[in-house]
Protein backbone atom coordinates (compact mmCIF):
# COMPACT_ATOMS: atom_id res chain seq x y z
CA UNK A 1 0.00 0.00 0.00
CA UNK A 2 2.79 2.41 0.98
CA UNK A 3 4.66 1.53 -2.22
CA UNK A 4 1.55 2.30 -4.25
CA UNK A 5 1.13 5.68 -2.53
CA UNK A 6 4.79 6.59 -3.02
CA UNK A 7 4.60 5.53 -6.69
CA UNK A 8 1.51 7.67 -7.22
CA UNK A 9 3.16 10.64 -5.50
CA UNK A 10 6.25 10.31 -7.70
CA UNK A 11 4.08 10.05 -10.82
CA UNK A 12 2.09 13.15 -9.89
CA UNK A 13 5.28 15.08 -9.05
CA UNK A 14 6.91 14.19 -12.39
CA UNK A 15 3.73 15.01 -14.29
CA UNK A 16 3.48 18.38 -12.55
CA UNK A 17 7.18 19.09 -13.20
CA UNK A 18 6.78 18.25 -16.92
CA UNK A 19 3.73 20.49 -17.15
CA UNK A 20 5.62 23.35 -15.49
CA UNK A 21 8.58 22.80 -17.85
CA UNK A 22 6.36 23.04 -20.90
CA UNK A 23 4.26 25.89 -19.47
CA UNK A 24 6.55 28.24 -17.51
CA UNK A 25 4.98 30.67 -15.05
CA UNK A 26 4.51 34.16 -16.38
CA UNK A 27 2.73 37.29 -15.19
CA UNK A 28 1.23 37.82 -18.60
CA UNK A 29 1.35 36.20 -22.03
CA UNK A 30 4.56 34.42 -23.02
CA UNK A 31 5.62 34.51 -26.67
CA UNK A 32 4.65 31.28 -28.47
CA UNK A 33 7.16 28.48 -28.83
CA UNK A 34 8.32 25.18 -27.39
CA UNK A 35 10.53 24.48 -24.40
CA UNK A 36 11.61 21.15 -25.93
CA UNK A 37 12.72 18.23 -23.82
CA UNK A 38 13.11 18.61 -20.04
CA UNK A 39 16.52 20.09 -19.12
CA UNK A 40 17.86 19.63 -22.65
CA UNK A 41 15.29 21.90 -24.25
CA UNK A 42 15.96 22.47 -27.96
CA UNK A 43 19.73 22.62 -27.52
CA UNK A 44 20.55 19.85 -29.99
CA UNK A 45 18.45 21.42 -32.72
CA UNK A 46 20.03 24.83 -32.09
CA UNK A 47 23.57 23.47 -32.43
CA UNK A 48 22.82 21.15 -35.38
CA UNK A 49 25.32 21.88 -38.21
CA UNK A 50 23.97 23.48 -41.38
CA UNK A 51 25.55 24.67 -44.61
CA UNK A 52 22.99 27.34 -45.48
CA UNK A 53 23.90 30.98 -46.03
CA UNK A 54 20.29 31.84 -45.25
CA UNK A 55 18.71 32.36 -41.83
CA UNK A 56 19.66 29.27 -39.74
CA UNK A 57 17.04 26.51 -40.13
CA UNK A 58 16.40 26.44 -36.36
CA UNK A 59 15.41 30.12 -36.45
CA UNK A 60 13.68 30.11 -39.84
CA UNK A 61 11.41 27.16 -39.03
CA UNK A 62 10.29 28.72 -35.76
CA UNK A 63 9.71 32.10 -37.36
CA UNK A 64 7.28 30.38 -39.73
CA UNK A 65 5.56 28.56 -36.88
CA UNK A 66 5.52 31.23 -34.17
CA UNK A 67 6.36 34.61 -35.70
CA UNK A 68 9.31 36.98 -35.13
CA UNK A 69 9.38 36.60 -31.32
CA UNK A 70 9.31 33.12 -29.76
CA UNK A 71 10.44 31.18 -26.71
CA UNK A 72 12.65 28.13 -26.37
CA UNK A 73 15.10 26.55 -23.95
CA UNK A 74 18.83 26.30 -24.62
CA UNK A 75 21.33 24.51 -22.38
CA UNK A 76 18.76 24.35 -19.59
CA UNK A 77 17.93 28.06 -19.77
CA UNK A 78 14.61 29.65 -20.87
CA UNK A 79 15.26 32.01 -23.77
CA UNK A 80 13.20 34.50 -25.77
CA UNK A 81 14.55 34.72 -29.34
CA UNK A 82 13.96 37.96 -31.20
CA UNK A 83 14.07 38.39 -34.96
CA UNK A 84 11.96 41.54 -34.63
CA UNK A 85 13.92 44.74 -35.52
CA UNK A 86 11.80 46.84 -33.13
CA UNK A 87 12.41 44.54 -30.16
CA UNK A 88 16.11 44.28 -31.02
CA UNK A 89 16.42 48.06 -31.06
CA UNK A 90 14.46 48.32 -27.80
CA UNK A 91 16.77 45.78 -26.13
CA UNK A 92 19.91 47.69 -27.16
CA UNK A 93 18.47 51.04 -26.13
CA UNK A 94 17.44 49.72 -22.70
CA UNK A 95 20.85 48.29 -21.83
CA UNK A 96 21.42 48.74 -18.11
CA UNK A 97 17.79 49.73 -17.49
CA UNK A 98 15.59 46.78 -18.47
CA UNK A 99 18.25 44.45 -19.86
CA UNK A 100 21.85 43.63 -19.13
CA UNK A 101 24.51 41.71 -21.00
CA UNK A 102 24.37 37.97 -20.44
CA UNK A 103 25.98 34.98 -22.10
CA UNK A 104 25.66 31.21 -21.69
CA UNK A 105 27.81 29.46 -19.10
CA UNK A 106 30.04 28.15 -21.90
CA UNK A 107 30.98 31.72 -22.77
CA UNK A 108 31.70 32.88 -19.22
CA UNK A 109 33.68 29.76 -18.32
CA UNK A 110 35.86 30.15 -21.42
CA UNK A 111 36.37 33.92 -21.26
CA UNK A 112 36.26 34.25 -17.48
CA UNK A 113 33.49 35.35 -15.16
CA UNK A 114 34.97 38.85 -15.06
CA UNK A 115 35.39 39.29 -18.81
CA UNK A 116 34.35 42.61 -20.34
CA UNK A 117 31.21 41.10 -21.89
CA UNK A 118 29.88 40.01 -18.50
CA UNK A 119 30.56 43.24 -16.60
CA UNK A 120 28.08 46.09 -16.29
CA UNK A 121 27.76 49.77 -15.49
CA UNK A 122 30.81 51.78 -14.51
CA UNK A 123 33.18 48.80 -14.67
CA UNK A 124 32.19 48.05 -18.27
CA UNK A 125 32.61 51.70 -19.29
CA UNK A 126 36.00 51.82 -17.56
CA UNK A 127 37.27 48.77 -19.48
CA UNK A 128 35.78 50.05 -22.73
CA UNK A 129 37.80 53.27 -22.37
CA UNK A 130 40.91 51.20 -21.68
CA UNK A 131 40.40 49.26 -24.92
CA UNK A 132 39.81 52.47 -26.87
CA UNK A 133 43.26 53.55 -25.71
CA UNK A 134 44.56 50.74 -27.92
CA UNK A 135 41.97 50.54 -30.71
CA UNK A 136 40.69 54.14 -30.87
CA UNK A 137 41.08 56.30 -34.03
CA UNK A 138 44.29 58.05 -32.94
CA UNK A 139 45.99 54.77 -32.04
CA UNK A 140 44.87 53.18 -35.32
CA UNK A 141 46.21 56.14 -37.29
CA UNK A 142 49.64 55.53 -35.76
CA UNK A 143 49.28 51.78 -36.25
CA UNK A 144 48.40 51.99 -39.97
CA UNK A 145 51.98 51.77 -41.36
CA UNK A 146 52.68 48.70 -39.23
CA UNK A 147 49.46 46.99 -40.35
CA UNK A 148 50.44 47.63 -43.97
CA UNK A 149 54.00 46.43 -43.45
CA UNK A 150 52.81 43.17 -41.88
CA UNK A 151 50.27 42.56 -44.67
CA UNK A 152 52.86 43.15 -47.39
CA UNK A 153 55.42 40.88 -45.73
CA UNK A 154 52.94 38.02 -45.27
CA UNK A 155 51.60 38.28 -48.83
CA UNK A 156 55.15 38.19 -50.17
CA UNK A 157 55.79 35.09 -48.07
CA UNK A 158 52.57 33.36 -49.16
CA UNK A 159 53.23 34.08 -52.85
CA UNK A 160 56.33 31.88 -52.64
CA UNK A 161 54.26 28.89 -51.46
CA UNK A 162 52.31 26.47 -53.65
CA UNK A 163 49.08 27.02 -51.72
CA UNK A 164 47.97 28.86 -48.61
CA UNK A 165 45.09 27.99 -46.29
CA UNK A 166 43.73 31.52 -46.07
CA UNK A 167 41.77 31.31 -42.82
CA UNK A 168 44.74 29.94 -40.84
CA UNK A 169 47.26 32.22 -42.54
CA UNK A 170 45.31 35.45 -41.92
CA UNK A 171 44.49 34.38 -38.34
CA UNK A 172 48.19 33.91 -37.62
CA UNK A 173 49.04 37.24 -39.24
CA UNK A 174 46.49 39.18 -37.20
CA UNK A 175 47.20 37.32 -33.96
CA UNK A 176 50.94 38.03 -34.23
CA UNK A 177 50.33 41.74 -34.79
CA UNK A 178 47.75 42.02 -31.99
CA UNK A 179 49.87 40.03 -29.53
CA UNK A 180 52.78 42.32 -30.27
CA UNK A 181 50.69 45.44 -29.58
CA UNK A 182 49.12 43.94 -26.45
CA UNK A 183 51.96 42.09 -24.75
CA UNK A 184 55.06 42.49 -27.00
CA UNK A 185 54.75 38.79 -27.83
CA UNK A 186 56.95 37.56 -30.69
CA UNK A 187 56.28 33.99 -31.81
CA UNK A 188 59.71 33.66 -33.43
CA UNK A 189 61.42 34.50 -30.13
CA UNK A 190 59.11 32.46 -27.89
CA UNK A 191 59.50 28.83 -26.91
CA UNK A 192 55.71 28.45 -26.71
CA UNK A 193 53.08 28.97 -29.43
CA UNK A 194 50.53 31.12 -27.61
CA UNK A 195 48.01 31.05 -30.45
CA UNK A 196 47.66 27.25 -30.34
CA UNK A 197 45.73 27.71 -27.11
CA UNK A 198 43.09 29.72 -28.97
CA UNK A 199 42.54 27.62 -32.11
CA UNK A 200 39.60 25.52 -30.84
CA UNK A 201 37.78 28.43 -29.27
CA UNK A 202 35.31 29.38 -31.99
CA UNK A 203 34.13 25.78 -32.22
CA UNK A 204 33.56 25.53 -28.49
CA UNK A 205 32.58 29.08 -27.64
CA UNK A 206 28.86 28.54 -28.21
CA UNK A 207 28.71 24.81 -27.58
CA UNK A 208 26.98 22.33 -25.33
CA UNK A 209 28.79 22.61 -21.96
CA UNK A 210 29.95 19.01 -21.71
CA UNK A 211 33.32 19.05 -19.96
CA UNK A 212 34.65 15.61 -20.89
CA UNK A 213 37.76 14.77 -22.95
CA UNK A 214 37.18 15.01 -26.69
CA UNK A 215 34.42 17.62 -26.62
CA UNK A 216 34.84 21.11 -28.09
CA UNK A 217 33.98 22.63 -24.73
CA UNK A 218 36.68 20.61 -22.93
CA UNK A 219 39.31 21.66 -25.49
CA UNK A 220 38.30 25.29 -24.99
CA UNK A 221 38.71 25.10 -21.23
CA UNK A 222 42.11 23.44 -21.57
CA UNK A 223 43.23 26.11 -24.02
CA UNK A 224 42.04 28.86 -21.69
CA UNK A 225 43.94 27.37 -18.75
CA UNK A 226 47.20 27.23 -20.71
CA UNK A 227 46.77 30.72 -22.19
CA UNK A 228 45.89 32.28 -18.84
CA UNK A 229 48.94 30.70 -17.26
CA UNK A 230 51.11 32.22 -19.98
CA UNK A 231 49.48 35.67 -19.63
CA UNK A 232 49.83 35.58 -15.85
CA UNK A 233 53.52 34.66 -16.09
CA UNK A 234 54.09 37.53 -18.53
CA UNK A 235 52.34 39.95 -16.18
CA UNK A 236 54.49 38.82 -13.25
CA UNK A 237 57.66 39.16 -15.35
CA UNK A 238 56.65 42.68 -16.39
CA UNK A 239 55.93 43.60 -12.75
CA UNK A 240 59.36 42.36 -11.73
CA UNK A 241 61.07 44.21 -14.61
CA UNK A 242 58.98 47.32 -15.39
CA UNK A 243 59.79 49.36 -18.49
CA UNK A 244 60.72 53.01 -18.31
CA UNK A 245 58.41 53.95 -21.18
CA UNK A 246 55.01 52.50 -22.13
CA UNK A 247 55.47 50.31 -25.20
CA UNK A 248 52.44 48.02 -25.24
CA UNK A 249 49.00 47.54 -23.68
CA UNK A 250 50.41 45.48 -20.80
CA UNK A 251 52.42 48.53 -19.69
CA UNK A 252 49.21 50.56 -19.71
CA UNK A 253 47.41 47.85 -17.69
CA UNK A 254 50.21 47.73 -15.13
CA UNK A 255 50.07 51.49 -14.76
CA UNK A 256 46.32 51.25 -14.08
CA UNK A 257 46.82 48.41 -11.57
CA UNK A 258 49.33 50.50 -9.62
CA UNK A 259 47.09 53.56 -9.29
CA UNK A 260 45.85 54.30 -5.80
CA UNK A 261 42.21 53.30 -5.36
CA UNK A 262 42.06 51.56 -8.76
CA UNK A 263 38.99 49.42 -9.46
CA UNK A 264 41.00 47.22 -11.83
CA UNK A 265 42.06 43.83 -10.48
CA UNK A 266 44.61 41.41 -11.84
CA UNK A 267 41.86 38.86 -12.59
CA UNK A 268 39.85 41.39 -14.62
CA UNK A 269 42.99 42.57 -16.43
CA UNK A 270 43.97 39.02 -17.41
CA UNK A 271 40.45 38.18 -18.62
CA UNK A 272 40.51 41.39 -20.68
CA UNK A 273 43.81 40.48 -22.35
CA UNK A 274 42.49 37.00 -23.07
CA UNK A 275 39.31 38.32 -24.72
CA UNK A 276 41.19 40.91 -26.78
CA UNK A 277 43.66 38.35 -28.11
CA UNK A 278 40.90 35.99 -29.20
CA UNK A 279 38.40 38.52 -30.54
CA UNK A 280 40.97 40.44 -32.55
CA UNK A 281 42.11 37.59 -34.77
CA UNK A 282 39.29 35.05 -34.96
CA UNK A 283 36.44 37.18 -36.27
CA UNK A 284 38.64 39.29 -38.56
CA UNK A 285 40.34 36.28 -40.16
CA UNK A 286 36.91 34.73 -40.86
CA UNK A 287 35.77 38.01 -42.42
CA UNK A 288 38.89 38.30 -44.62
CA UNK A 289 38.54 34.69 -45.77
CA UNK A 290 34.89 35.22 -46.66
CA UNK A 291 35.76 38.50 -48.39
CA UNK A 292 38.22 36.71 -50.70
CA UNK A 293 35.68 33.93 -51.29
CA UNK A 294 33.01 36.51 -52.22
CA UNK A 295 35.47 38.24 -54.58
CA UNK A 296 36.23 34.89 -56.24
CA UNK A 297 32.51 34.41 -56.88
CA UNK A 298 31.73 38.00 -57.96
CA UNK A 299 34.11 39.21 -60.70
CA UNK A 300 32.31 42.54 -61.20
CA UNK A 301 32.72 43.37 -57.51
CA UNK A 302 36.38 42.36 -57.73
CA UNK A 303 36.86 44.67 -60.71
CA UNK A 304 35.28 47.68 -58.98
CA UNK A 305 37.14 47.10 -55.71
CA UNK A 306 40.47 46.67 -57.51
CA UNK A 307 39.89 49.88 -59.47
CA UNK A 308 39.35 51.83 -56.24
CA UNK A 309 42.64 50.63 -54.79
CA UNK A 310 44.63 51.05 -58.00
CA UNK A 311 43.31 54.62 -58.23
CA UNK A 312 44.87 55.30 -54.82
CA UNK A 313 48.28 54.30 -56.23
CA UNK A 314 47.78 56.36 -59.40
CA UNK A 315 46.97 59.49 -57.42
CA UNK A 316 50.17 59.32 -55.36
CA UNK A 317 53.24 61.35 -56.14
CA UNK A 318 55.32 58.34 -55.14
CA UNK A 319 53.60 55.05 -56.03
CA UNK A 320 55.85 53.18 -53.57
CA UNK A 321 55.02 55.33 -50.53
CA UNK A 322 52.94 53.87 -47.73
CA UNK A 323 49.20 54.08 -47.24
CA UNK A 324 48.09 57.28 -45.53
CA UNK A 325 45.14 57.80 -43.18
CA UNK A 326 43.53 60.10 -45.76
CA UNK A 327 43.78 57.36 -48.39
CA UNK A 328 42.32 54.84 -45.96
CA UNK A 329 39.35 57.11 -45.19
CA UNK A 330 38.76 57.62 -48.94
CA UNK A 331 38.00 53.91 -49.56
CA UNK A 332 34.25 54.42 -50.05
CA UNK A 333 33.51 51.23 -51.99
CA UNK A 334 35.81 49.23 -49.70
CA UNK A 335 33.73 50.16 -46.65
CA UNK A 336 30.57 49.22 -48.54
CA UNK A 337 32.24 45.91 -49.40
CA UNK A 338 33.21 45.30 -45.76
CA UNK A 339 29.65 45.97 -44.57
CA UNK A 340 28.21 43.62 -47.17
CA UNK A 341 30.71 40.94 -46.17
CA UNK A 342 29.76 41.38 -42.51
CA UNK A 343 26.03 41.30 -43.36
CA UNK A 344 26.25 37.97 -45.18
CA UNK A 345 28.91 36.46 -42.91
CA UNK A 346 26.81 36.70 -39.76
CA UNK A 347 29.86 35.70 -37.75
CA UNK A 348 27.99 36.37 -34.51
CA UNK A 349 24.82 34.20 -34.66
CA UNK A 350 23.27 35.60 -31.48
CA UNK A 351 23.63 38.54 -29.08
CA UNK A 352 22.47 37.71 -25.56
CA UNK A 353 20.88 39.84 -22.88
CA UNK A 354 18.93 39.12 -19.67
CA UNK A 355 15.66 40.74 -18.62
CA UNK A 356 16.04 42.56 -15.29
CA UNK A 357 12.28 42.67 -14.66
CA UNK A 358 9.05 41.64 -16.37
CA UNK A 359 8.88 43.50 -19.68
CA UNK A 360 5.82 44.04 -21.88
CA UNK A 361 6.36 44.24 -25.63
CA UNK A 362 3.81 43.92 -28.46
CA UNK A 363 1.38 42.06 -26.22
CA UNK A 364 3.95 39.59 -24.88
CA UNK A 365 5.66 39.40 -21.50
CA UNK A 366 9.38 38.71 -21.18
CA UNK A 367 9.74 37.36 -17.63
CA UNK A 368 12.40 38.73 -15.30
CA UNK A 369 15.52 36.59 -15.31
CA UNK A 370 14.90 35.09 -18.75
CA UNK A 371 17.61 35.30 -21.38
CA UNK A 372 16.89 37.13 -24.62
CA UNK A 373 18.77 36.35 -27.83
CA UNK A 374 18.83 38.93 -30.60
CA UNK A 375 19.31 37.12 -33.92
CA UNK A 376 21.39 39.21 -36.39
CA UNK A 377 21.06 36.75 -39.35
CA UNK A 378 17.27 37.14 -39.33
CA UNK A 379 17.69 40.92 -39.53
CA UNK A 380 20.48 40.92 -42.13
CA UNK A 381 18.67 38.48 -44.43
CA UNK A 382 15.23 40.04 -44.19
CA UNK A 383 13.87 40.51 -47.77
CA UNK A 384 11.66 43.35 -46.53
CA UNK A 385 14.81 45.36 -45.72
CA UNK A 386 17.37 43.98 -48.18
CA UNK A 387 16.38 43.34 -51.78
CA UNK A 388 17.54 39.86 -52.84
CA UNK A 389 19.15 39.39 -49.40
CA UNK A 390 21.34 36.40 -50.30
CA UNK A 391 22.98 38.26 -53.19
CA UNK A 392 26.39 39.79 -52.56
CA UNK A 393 25.92 43.43 -53.53
CA UNK A 394 28.16 46.04 -51.85
CA UNK A 395 26.49 48.81 -53.87
CA UNK A 396 23.34 48.40 -51.79
CA UNK A 397 25.22 50.43 -49.14
CA UNK A 398 25.73 53.41 -51.45
CA UNK A 399 24.55 56.57 -49.73
CA UNK A 400 24.05 54.73 -46.42
CA UNK A 401 25.98 55.18 -43.18
CA UNK A 402 28.56 52.39 -42.94
CA UNK A 403 30.05 53.16 -39.52
CA UNK A 404 27.22 52.56 -37.08
CA UNK A 405 24.61 50.05 -36.01
CA UNK A 406 20.91 50.36 -36.82
CA UNK A 407 17.69 48.39 -36.52
CA UNK A 408 18.64 46.57 -39.72
CA UNK A 409 22.40 46.16 -39.31
CA UNK A 410 24.08 44.83 -36.19
CA UNK A 411 27.11 42.91 -37.43
CA UNK A 412 29.21 44.83 -34.88
CA UNK A 413 26.66 44.79 -32.06
CA UNK A 414 24.46 47.67 -31.00
CA UNK A 415 23.66 50.20 -28.32
CA UNK A 416 26.24 51.01 -25.68
CA UNK A 417 27.96 47.67 -26.38
CA UNK A 418 28.73 48.45 -30.01
CA UNK A 419 31.99 46.56 -30.59
CA UNK A 420 34.96 48.75 -29.64
CA UNK A 421 37.17 46.74 -32.01
CA UNK A 422 35.08 47.58 -35.09
CA UNK A 423 37.49 50.21 -36.40
CA UNK A 424 40.46 47.89 -35.84
CA UNK A 425 38.71 45.16 -37.84
CA UNK A 426 37.96 47.58 -40.69
CA UNK A 427 41.56 48.82 -40.77
CA UNK A 428 42.86 45.25 -40.91
CA UNK A 429 40.48 44.28 -43.71
CA UNK A 430 40.88 47.45 -45.79
CA UNK A 431 44.67 47.48 -45.59
CA UNK A 432 44.90 43.76 -46.39
CA UNK A 433 42.61 44.18 -49.41
CA UNK A 434 44.65 47.19 -50.58
CA UNK A 435 47.93 45.26 -50.47
CA UNK A 436 46.33 42.13 -51.91
CA UNK A 437 44.40 43.58 -54.85
CA UNK A 438 47.07 46.02 -56.05
CA UNK A 439 49.96 43.55 -56.08
CA UNK A 440 48.53 40.03 -56.34
CA UNK A 441 45.96 37.77 -57.94
CA UNK A 442 44.87 34.35 -56.73
CA UNK A 443 43.35 31.03 -57.70
CA UNK A 444 40.98 29.11 -55.46
CA UNK A 445 42.36 25.57 -55.17
CA UNK A 446 40.05 23.72 -52.80
CA UNK A 447 37.79 24.15 -49.79
CA UNK A 448 35.83 27.29 -49.07
CA UNK A 449 32.67 25.47 -48.03
CA UNK A 450 31.05 26.78 -44.87
CA UNK A 451 29.41 25.03 -41.92
CA UNK A 452 27.55 26.86 -39.15
CA UNK A 453 27.13 25.24 -35.71
CA UNK A 454 25.84 28.01 -35.30
CA UNK A 455 29.26 29.74 -35.33
CA UNK A 456 30.87 29.81 -38.77
CA UNK A 457 33.60 27.32 -39.69
CA UNK A 458 35.57 26.27 -42.77
CA UNK A 459 35.80 22.47 -42.25
CA UNK A 460 38.14 22.03 -45.24
CA UNK A 461 39.76 25.44 -45.02
CA UNK A 462 40.01 27.74 -48.04
CA UNK A 463 43.17 26.93 -49.97
CA UNK A 464 44.36 29.44 -52.56
CA UNK A 465 47.42 30.02 -54.71
CA UNK A 466 48.65 33.62 -54.46
CA UNK A 467 50.47 34.97 -57.51
CA UNK A 468 52.34 38.27 -57.80
CA UNK A 469 51.07 40.44 -60.63
CA UNK A 470 53.44 41.03 -63.54
CA UNK A 471 55.70 44.07 -63.47
CA UNK A 472 53.72 45.90 -66.15
CA UNK A 473 50.43 45.57 -64.28
CA UNK A 474 52.12 46.29 -60.96
CA UNK A 475 53.47 49.67 -62.09
CA UNK A 476 50.08 50.97 -63.27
Amino acid sequence: MWALCIGALVFVSITHWLYRWRNPRCNGKLPPGSMGLPLLGETLQFFAPNTSSDIPPFIKNRMKSYGPIFRTSLVGRPVIISTDPDLNYFIFQQEGQLFQSWYPDTFTEIFGRQNVGSLHGFMYRYLKNMVLNLFGPESLRKMLPEVEQVARARLQQWSSQDTVELKEATATMIFDLTAKKLISYDQEKSSENLRENFVAFMEGLISFPLDIPGTAYHKCLQGRERAMKKLKNLLQERRANPRKEQSDFYDYVLKELQKEGTILTEAIALDLMFVLLFASFETTSVAITLAVKFLSENPLVLKQLTEEHEAILKNRENVHSGLTWREYKSMTYTFQFINETARLANIVPGIFRKALRDIQFKGYTIPAGWAVMVCPPAVHLNPAKYEDPLAFNPSRWKGMETNCASKNFMAFGGGMRFCVGTDFTKVQMAVFLHCFLTKYRWQAIRGGNIVRTPGIQFPNGFHVRIIKKDATHEST
